[in-house]
């Protein structure tokens, strides 16, 4: 067996092919532009993946379309059988900044993938990893189900949900195999210093103040169904002998967490003081939504279950940053 992951150098996508490389035997390709969110080659030196019997990275922008020879020896002469499309700009400030990058990488970028995945004779499946940030702000006691209706509010989710759209159509249109996801806040070893668990860790050991997403009266916090890597990379094994052609899947975390509670789970864990300070970001980047919430009855029904506990995973990926100092550096 073999599968590509589009994004493979990644946060994500370096969990998702250290999972392959511990559970299975296949052999993995991967695309990766290696911007700054892939830190190069570094996750892969850390978890070891410079297997060349069985890893093969091709440097590549995949927002453009994908070279002959690299598609032929990919999808002909490696014989590929799944294409995990994990590759995408996610950091929702920088899609405020600069809309248009996100545009080429997650809905022309997606395009070109779904061209590629057209040729590639032995194709079992086309995984479309999309976000719940793409039916937008969930009110409190609502989690949104798979097919509900897109309610995008920055121009990240709306580039995550016009590469859906496009996924579905050439799904219908041209036959491809496969299925999409929606995962929610996901975290873990090697997470780039500009995201949120990173960022708490490196300020409460530094002393300095965390700034905490919440409401305009600064009394509620933005809250999040936070998961591990690892477990995502779990469930979307998991899926590939479970699912139904052309469906949708969300991947929830376990229990829904604030801001501020994490925060102080996190301080909790290093035995330091939390200082913090609650920020209204939203009215001034009305991009940032204060909830997502998505409803996991779907995966629980067809028998997934989250292998490790929030808090399990949540430890482990503290102490492992206190020993690895150097992956939660300032932002470059």
């Amino acid at each position: 067996m073999k599968i590509l992951i589009t994004g493979g150098c990644g946060f994500v996508g370096h969990h998702v092919v250290e999972h392959f490389l511990k559970k299975t035997n296949w052999k993995i390709c991967i695309l990766d532009k290696l911007t700054y969110a892939s830190h190069r080659f570094d996750r892969l030196r850390d978890i070891d993946a410079y297997d060349d019997k069985r890893v093969q990275v091709f440097a590549t922008d995949f927002s453009k379309p994908i070279p002959v020879g690299i598609a032929e020896e990919i999808a002909i002469d490696s014989g590929v059988q799944y294409i995990l499309h994990l590759g995408a700009e996610t950091h929702v400030d920088n899609s405020i900044t600069d809309p248009e990058s996100f545009v080429m990488a997650n809905v022309v970028g997606t395009l070109h993938m779904l061209n590629f995945a057209r040729n590639v004779p032995d194709l079992r499946a086309f995984i479309y990893f999309s976000t719940d940030e793409v039916f937008g702000p969930a009110p409190v006691d609502t989690e949104y189900k798979e097919w509900d209706r897109y309610n995008c509010t920055n121009p990240y989710s709306a580039t995550k949900a016009g590469g859906e759209e496009l996924t579905l159509a050439f799904m219908n249109t041209y036959g491809i195999p496969g299925f999409i996801t929606h995962c929610m806040n996901i975290f873990g070893e090697r997470q780039h210093a500009e995201k949120f668990i990173p960022m708490c860790i490196r300020k409460i050991q530094n002393g300095e103040k965390v700034t905490i997403h919440a409401d305009h009266e600064r009394k509620n916090s933005g809250s999040r169904f936070y998961i591990h890597a690892r477990n995502v990379a779990n469930a979307i094994h998991f899926l590939l002998d479970k699912f139904d052609q052309r469906e949708k899947y969300n991947i929830v975390g376990e229990r829904e967490i604030s801001n501020l509670s994490l925060a102080r789970m996190i301080a909790a864990i290093m035995g330091k003081n939390l200082n913090y300070e609650m920020v209204d970001f939203h009215s001034s980047r009305p991009g940032h939504d204060l909830r997502y919430a998505l409803d996991g009855y779907k995966m629980a029904n067809i028998g997934w279950k989250i292998p490790v506990t929030f808090m399990k995973s949540l430890e482990k990926t503290v102490m492992w940053a206190l020993n690895n100092s150097t992956w939660h550096r300032e932002v470059d």
